[in-house]
């Protein structure tokens, strides 16, 4: 090409969001970033935000952005957009909010009332799921719209994701992306689109199917950006939106994971390891794989749903010391963890940690509660902290081995992303509990770069999938395992943390009845 061309992405998390902007070959030229209150709690459990404060942000991150990179704009050729997954926005006619977003952490459950009719509840009844489909009814955020805020649900004229939110924000379209339907809503994981008029989810919620905006594939147009969001953002009116994926199958993308024998995992407040397929598989029966960021594909996931957010949660209640030697270091206070962490052994002298900080469906199943077993008069925070991330690690390679069954094929290599990637010390103890090489990308912005990815094929630029992955993502450090942490690690794994659980299940059920957590 004679000139240069460049893809904007917008990665809108929960901590942050970022403008990226891309050339051709996968290499960030530059960034602005905004962080973000993640949520605000008007009552224990909920996490809610102001939709218009995501708009708000995006735009002074796009500012941001403009400051730091001197280019022609004509240059860029489109933007993608990718989003924190599981958020719920309810707007009117106009696309205006009725109320603040409920995010993916919000714990507000609603009341599960009457069954499931028919054949469906017939079916669950047989092979004894109705307790997974009353969690899925319980979970799902409309339910509870519609019986504890009637009058605003009425009002309610479309139910979005963020992603579609923002997408309407960007092209005054209630328009989405197939690979951005992560949440408690009538999606039919299988086909990849809206559940037919005869499936079961349509009974478990009061959503109808004209609340929901139109889906279209990764790497299909959503829109252009008007003439209201590019006085809003600084990006060019006119400039197509093209659709990409929620954040963790972009990341997915981005790390360069798309074959079934590389596992990527996201180190993030999220911990997920997935593999992409193109066939349909369930990791655990009845909970489906989600879409990925490549059309008519799926990633197979097994998520820590609180994962790096126990790290986070160390760092404020226990690394003070850390973060105030770091700033006066002018250093990143990882980089004083990773010394942390490093003081201490493989195995952390037999402190050992579950970190099921938050309930599941199955395993593990409502019980559930974080354990951490082997204390003695030898341990530190810095145990304490080791034992946070082979926890972690542990729990990831179960998922592993999950997927491995269900799918009858073997992971081979491991890419790692996320925030929790960018610390040696983590990377190395990965390698050592799975026994593989772990890969980091060579730009930290993974999602980012995955959004990138499927704007240049959307148009053209790029003729397929396989040709962008290729020129645009590449490994950076590679981390291979020590002989003989893996070999401690190995034992710690099959001789204790696998029995762990099940163990302790029967002590977590009878904290539950005696004291109602969790609920």
């Amino acid at each position: 090409m004679s000139e240069k061309s460049y893809l904007l992405a917008i990665d809108n998390g929960t901590q942050s969001v970022r403008a990226l902007l891309f050339d051709l070959e996968g290499n960030l030229l530059g960034k602005g970033k905004v962080d973000l209150q993640a949520y605000y709690s008007k009552n224990p459990g909920w996490a809610e935000q102001d939709p218009e404060y995501y708009w708000q942000s995006l735009g002074e991150a796009c500012r941001l952005l403009w400051q730091q990179v001197d280019i022609d704009k004509r240059q860029i050729k489109g933007v993608s957009l990718t989003t924190q997954r599981g958020t719920i926005i309810t707007v009117d006619a106009a696309g205006k909010p009725l109320r603040p977003a409920i995010l993916w952490l919000d714990q507000r459950r609603a009341e599960v009332r009457g069954t499931i009719k028919g054949p469906w509840g017939w079916l669950f009844k047989l092979i004894r799921e109705e307790a997974t489909v009353d969690y899925f009814r319980a979970q799902a955020e409309v339910n509870w719209l519609a019986q504890e805020q009637p009058q605003l649900w009425a009002k309610t004229d479309k139910v979005l994701l963020l992603s579609g939110f923002l997408t309407h924000r960007l092209c005054d379209r209630f328009v989405d992306s197939v690979a951005c339907c992560v949440g408690y809503l009538p999606f039919d994981y299988k086909r990849l689109k809206w559940a037919a008029r005869s499936d079961w989810k349509w009974q478990a919620m009061p959503v109808q199917p004209h609340q929901l905006p139109e889906l279209v594939k990764p790497g299909e147009r959503l829109g252009v950006i008007t003439a209201e969001a590019a006085r809003h953002t600084g990006i060019p009116e006119g400039l197509p939106l093209i659709a990409a994926g929620a954040d963790k199958a972009c990341e997915v993308l981005g790390a360069g994971g798309v074959e079934p024998s590389t596992a990527c995992l996201s180190y993030g407040t999220t911990a997920t390891i997935n593999t992409t397929r193109r066939t349909y598989l369930e990791t655990v029966p009845l909970i489906p794989p989600f879409p990925a960021a490549i059309p008519d594909h799926f990633n197979t996931e097994v998520m820590i749903y609180r994962g790096f957010w126990m790290v986070s949660w160390f760092k404020q209640e226990f690394g003070l010391r850390e973060m105030q030697r770091a700033k006066e270091l002018g250093v990143e206070p990882e980089a004083l963890f990773d010394e942390l962490v490093n003081s201490v052994p493989a195995g952390s002298m037999g402190l050992m940690l579950q970190p099921y900080w938050t309930p599941g469906i199955r395993e593990p199943g409502l019980e559930a509660k974080g354990s951490i077993i082997g204390f003695g008069d030898v341990h530190t925070r810095a145990h304490i902290y080791r034992a946070i991330l082979e926890g972690l690690a542990y729990a990831l390679r179960q998922g592993k081995e999950q997927i491995e069954k269900r799918s009858r094929s073997k992971i081979t290599r491991l890419r790692v992303s996320g925030g929790g990637s960018q610390s040696d010390a983590a990377m190395q103890l990965t390698a050592d509990i799975f026994g593989l090489p772990a890969e980091r990308p060579h730009v930290y912005e993974t999602s980012g770069l995955g959004a990138a990815i499927d704007c240049a094929v959307g148009l053209g630029l790029h003729p397929d999938f396989p040709t962008a992955i290729a020129a645009m993502t590449r490994v950076g450090q590679v981390f291979t395992p020590n002989p003989q942490a893996q070999r401690i690690y190995e034992r710690l794994y099959r001789e204790v943390y696998q029995r762990m659980y099940k163990q302790l299940k029967p002590l977590y059920q009878s904290i539950r009845k005696i004291t109602g957590y969790p609920a």
